[in-house]
Order: C-alpha cells, then structure tokens, then sequence
C-alpha cells in the first residue's frame, strides 16, 4: 500500500493548562509516529507550564510574552497591547525562521499571536477546538483557518460549516484499552474490593469546591458504606491532613494521582469538573459521571461542555455554587439507583471519539500539497 505523504515541518502553538498541553503533545507524537524525520516545533507563553512540560516530551519550544486578560483591575491589562504586539513580532520571526508547512493551534494565550501571524504569512493553520463554545480568538482566527478540528457537534453557527471536522479531543494513550481490572485498580490504591467506589477529580486548579464538598460532608461519609478515591490537588493535600489527622477509612486521599487508568477502571462513579480534556477522557472511560463545572474559566467554558453531555442524558450536572449542599447526596442518589447509571453510561459511550489523535492528523494531511 502506498503511503501518504506526511508534513516535514510542522508548528504547533498554545498551552497554559493541561488540558492544552496534552492534546499538543499527542498530535506532535502522531505526526511523529508517522514520519520519524519530521521537525516540530512549539510556541507557548513564558512562564506557562507548556516550557517545560513540552521540553519533557522531547520537544522544542519557543516562548512568547503574551499575557491574559484580567478581569480584576490590574496594571498588566495596560501592558497587555504591548504583549500582543511584541508577541505578534516574535511570532512573526519564530515563523520565518522555522518556515513551517502546518501551524496547528490547541488553544491558550500563544495560540492567538501564533495562528494570526501564521496567517498573515500565507502558512496554512489549523485549529484544534476543544470546548462546545468557542472562544472569541478561535472564532476570530477561524475565519482564515483552513480546518478546525472540533470535540463536539453543532458548532457551524460559530465556524463555517465546509471547515468543521468532527474529529473529538485526542486523550491518553493509555485510556483506550484499560487492561488494569477494577480488583487489581481497588487494591493498588488501598481500598476495599468489596465496596463502590467514587473517584473524585478537581485537577490542580479546580478542586477547592469538590474538596469542600467532601469536607462539608465528612461525617455522613464516615457512616455510610461507600469508598472515596480523592485526588484533592497538591495545594491542598497538607492542609487537608493537617485539618483531619485521622480520615475516615472510606476515604483514599491522594494529592495526585498519576496512573488514571487505574483510577478510572476502580470507580463506579467519577465527580469531575468539565474541562474539555477531562470530559474527552469521561466519554472514553463510559462511566457514570457527575459534573461540577468550574466557574473560573473564560466564557464559562466548563458548563456548556458539561451540558453537551447533560442535554445527551449523559451525565449529571451540579453547578458550583450549588455543590456544597448537594453533591454527596446526589452521589449516593446515583449509587443506589442501579438502572439510571445503566443509561447514563450507554448514553456517555455513544460520545466518545477514540480515535481522535488519528483523525486530526489524517485531516491536517488533506492539506498538503
């Protein structure tokens, strides 16, 4: 069979977040994979976690001084003009240097001076939407965009529909085929095989409410027969031990936990905020899910991704401002009630987009010459 021809060079910009930084890495490693002899090379934003997490997965980047806008009243909202401009410049120098066939952007403050600048130039970019409401950059940008590769449907009343594949957000590698069982998952963490399990995730920046929410509760947890397997966040981990020298036995706290496919193959229940990578992640795992979406993101991103899933009968919504009083019953609620979790985890799997990775890179290979 003969095969395609596959990019040389390509330019992969954004970050600021995991779950930016991920989806850039997996589609770097498929180009890759693809063609051993390629160069790629990634534009992030100084001081983001991107210039070093990038550098770890064995790849160059060059960072931008771009900030984002605050909403409080701060000095760096009147610097932020100047950080546009002189990024655009090193974007603009970044690019004639490299001389790149493809930019592909992920989202994240780079993202934006990197794809227009790439625009200007005549280079082809593609863009990698991950929520199921645009952001105003991606919209903005999508307008010269040759693809945008998108995580959900509906979204040609915000991009041209000729542009828009439905390609789903590129997750880990290792959530495609859990081959950990949940006997083995329950006891690698310490915990009971003989009891249900609910995982909780709030990531590094979005757990303080979900810890709350179990704190509040702590004592109907400590009575009742369900196990919890809590990631709290390392910023909070110490405090939390400190608070309660002695945990409940239903409750595994961890301050992170590193291998999720075990997490995910021991839970009978996810608690999670809505993040586009951790909702890719959810529909790929087709477990019951209870969504509390974070508040603190731009354009309120988290809960129309959230409710994607809720308005498919395919997870459970709690706001968060609501979670404190509600979540742990509700969580018991969806326990005990055998047949709704049936649904809720037929409805989430017909979601999910295992092979998204691929599906990206086969698009952004339509492009070439």
């Amino acid at each position: 069979m003969v095969r395609n021809k596959t990019f040389k060079r390509v330019l992969i910009s954004g970050g600021g977040t995991g779950g930016h930084i991920f989806p850039a890495i997996a589609i770097a490693d498929e180009i890759k994979r693809r063609n051993a002899d390629v160069a790629i090379l990634f534009v992030g934003a100084v001081g983001k976690m991107e210039m070093e997490r990038v550098p770890n997965a064995g790849y160059k980047i060059e960072g931008l001084p771009i900030v984002g806008f605050k909403r409080q009243l701060s000095l760096s909202n009147l610097l932020l003009p100047f950080k546009i401009l002189s990024s655009l410049m090193k974007a603009r120098n970044v690019i004639r240097d490299f001389r790149p066939e493809l930019v592909i952007g992920v989202g994240g403050y780079a993202s934006g001076p990197t794809l227009k600048m790439a625009q200007i130039l005549g280079i082809p970019t593609v863009i990698q939407e991950q929520n199921s409401f645009p952001g105003k950059t991606n919209i903005i940008l999508s307008k010269k965009a040759r693809l945008i590769c998108t995580a959900y449907e509906n979204l040609a009343q915000f991009f041209s529909k000729d542009k828009i594949r439905l390609t789903g957000n590129p997750v880990r590698a290792e959530l495609g085929e859990i081959e950990i069982t949940k006997e083995e998952a329950l006891l690698s963490f310490d915990l009971s095989v003989d009891q249900k399990t609910v995982l909780v995730i709030g990531g590094s920046l979005g757990a303080k409410t979900l810890n709350e929410s179990i704190l509040k509760d702590i004592e109907k947890i400590a009575q009742g027969d369900i196990q919890f397997l809590w990631q709290c966040g390392k910023g909070y981990y110490d405090q939390i031990r400190d608070d309660f020298q002695s945990l409940p036995k239903q409750i595994k706290l961890m301050p992170f936990i590193s291998r999720m496919d075990a997490a995910y193959s021991a839970a009978d229940i996810v608690v999670s905020r809505a993040g586009a990578l951790s909702v890719s992640e959810l529909c790929l795992v087709g477990k019951p899910v209870v969504l509390v979406p974070s508040p603190n993101v731009s354009e309120d991103h988290q809960t129309k991704n959230a409710m994607a899933l809720v308005g498919n009968n395919a997870a459970v919504l709690i706001a968060d401002v609501d979670s404190r009083e509600k979540l742990i019953d509700e969580v018991y609620r969806l326990m005990a009630d055998a047949e709704r979790q049936k649904d809720l985890c037929e409805n989430i799997d017909k979601l999910a987009k295992p092979n998204a990775t691929k599906d990206i890179v086969n698009a952004c290979e339509t492009l070439l010459k």
